[in-house]
């Protein structure tokens, strides 16, 4: 069996490789007369010129480690790359002439004078020799008739100088040969066994080529008109959407993307004509809220009563635009004052309409019980003007006019300045608390919610105020909101912080209470309707 060395050598002849790896020189042959390049990084291939001798090299440059193969182009080794063409070799350069190169111009290929046997490419001149000490190529072939003249022509190829491999150099390529032996080569090539079907082949690949051509220039024609024309129907769409027009619908034929395409502008154009219906029914809602609110802003007491011995404080901060908590005062005849509290069941529109009904309901049985109480003969707190049966009526008047499930928590005091005596009825709402020398406490509740059972029963409660005592109303937004651990800020928060801050003012303590219920509840928006009311005893 043959070595790999001495294949690679009938195939190369003189073939020499080298390996560099840190330091380390391989070569191979050892007595390789190639001279390798000192230096070089990079990957090169190529022809190679070292003095008058030319090589095919290949120069490998990877991770620090250089490989290099040449082998050397000699006269023998071009002239039988093709058999039977003549003699290949490349010229060897002249060392005693060198042409001056014209500025500003390319690669030149120019002879020399008549009495010289040269020729000059760039700036380097060739003399008509083979290079180097070159064995005898092959013969030229004999002339088969006496018009088979010999034939010489160049050829300019590029090379590397090993010495300076980025300096770009041309060498000169000769081949002597005759005009029987290029045609021979050329038309001695083997043929096929089926070269006598290649012209049918070639014909019926040529049909079917044109079939398949006009088959597609139908489906093209075909799928731009339908391409065209689903285009112009989204734009048309898009114009019409544009405008302001959403009822536009595209028509829809067939199952391919372009139809997938039409139906998602329908359904597109479809909610965008849902969604600007709701955008226009909530901007009319927000502007009818707004109104709401601004009416509702008109319903709470826009001044303080003014009453000897007692001043009184309210505030109302809705969740919502709108509010479904009350409060109220009134001054009466005779020094009294009338304190009234209220929350409704629910939130919105409806828990406002009920406040305001609660309101103007209240407001109609105090003046029909003053017009009852006005002879002088009767007390200034005898039955006539009591607040368990104003609350006894207010509660049938709103289980008659409304809905089953609306009904609402409230509490009504009427204060005598000249006693400081306060009657209350508590219709299930909160415990009103009162604050004396630091101690609290809870009134009484005197029955249930307003508005729920026709036949509700209503009592009523008399407490003496005291100088400095401090009465307070509120609402379940007040005690009821919880923080992230679920735990309600509850009422002995409320009686801790409002006890703190007594001797502060009124309005300072209720804004007070109001802002350590957000910062317990750590959320922007309010869960429940806040308000609060404080009376203090002078």
């Amino acid at each position: 069996m043959r070595s790999t060395g001495e294949i690679y050598r009938e195939r190369f002849p003189n073939i020499a490789l080298m390996i560099e790896d840190k330091g380390t020189t391989l070569r191979w042959p050892e007595d390789s007369p190639v001279q390798f390049p000192a230096d070089g990084k990079g990957n090169i291939s190529g022809v190679g010129t070292q003095g008058a001798q030319y090589f095919a090299w290949s120069q490998v440059f990877k991770d620090g480690t250089r490989c290099i193969a040449a082998t050397p182009l000699t006269r023998r080794y071009l002239s039988e790359m093709v058999s039977g063409l003549g003699d290949v070799y490349f010229l060897q350069v002249s060392t005693d002439r060198v042409a001056p190169r014209p500025a500003g111009k390319g690669l030149q290929v120019s002879t020399v004078p008549a009495n010289s046997t040269g020729v000059t490419v760039g700036d380097r001149q060739f003399d008509m020799l083979p290079s180097g000490h070159d064995a005898p190529g092959a013969a030229v072939p004999p002339p088969v008739n006496r018009l088979d003249l010999d034939v010489r022509w160049l050829s300019v190829v590029p090379i590397t100088d090993w010495v300076d491999p980025s300096r770009a150099l041309h060498a000169l390529l000769l081949v002597h040969s005759r005009y029987s032996a290029i045609l021979q080569i050329i038309l001695s090539r083997k043929v096929d066994e089926f070269q006598s079907l290649v012209p049918i082949a070639l014909l019926v690949v040529s049909i079917l080529f044109l079939i398949v051509e006009l088959i597609a220039l139908i489906i093209g024609v075909s799928l731009t008109r339908t391409i065209t024309g689903a285009v112009h129907s989204l734009y048309h769409g898009t114009q019409r959407v544009m405008e302001g027009d959403f009822s536009n619908r595209i028509k829809v034929s067939g199952r391919d993307q372009l139809t997938d395409l039409a139906r998602s502008f329908n359904t597109m154009t479809e909610n965008l004509e849902r969604l600007l219906a709701v955008a226009k029914e909530k901007e009319r809602l927000q502007a009818e809220l707004e109104i709401a609110s601004e009416v509702q802003a008109q319903l709470y007491p826009k001044t303080i009563p003014i009453v000897r011995t007692l001043r009184v404080t309210g505030l109302c901060e809705p969740a919502r635009m709108v509010s479904g908590d009350y409060y109220d005062y009134q001054n009466l005849a005779d020094n009294r004052l009338a304190i009234a509290i209220g929350d409704v069941a629910g939130k919105g529109i409806s828990a406002a309409l009920l406040m305001a009904t609660i309101q103007s309901a209240m407001r109609m049985e105090l003046r029909s019980s003053l017009e009852m109480a006005a002879p002088s003969h009767v007390p200034r707190n005898g039955t006539r003007l009591s607040t368990a049966r104003m609350v006894t009526e207010l509660n049938q008047q709103l289980h008659a006019t409304t809905a089953p499930e609306k009904f609402a928590t409230f509490c009504i005091a009427l204060y005598d300045d000249d006693s400081g005596v306060i009657t209350y009825t508590n219709a299930g709402h909160l415990p009103p608390i009162l604050i004396r020398n630091g101690d609290a406490t809870r009134l009484d509740v005197n029955g249930t919610v307003v508005g729920a059972f026709p036949r509700s029963q209503y009592d009523e409660s008399k407490i003496q105020l005291l100088s400095g005592d401090l009465l307070i109303w509120y609402t379940d937004g007040i005690t009821e909101p919880e923080n992230e651990y679920g735990e309600m800020f509850g009422e002995e928060r409320l009686i801790e912080l409002v006890a703190k801050h007594a001797a502060s003012d009124d309005r300072k303590i209720i804004d007070t209470v109001m802002q350590a219920v957000r910062q317990w509840t750590g959320v922007p928006e309010l869960s429940d309707d806040m308000t609060m009311l404080l009376a203090r005893k002078q």
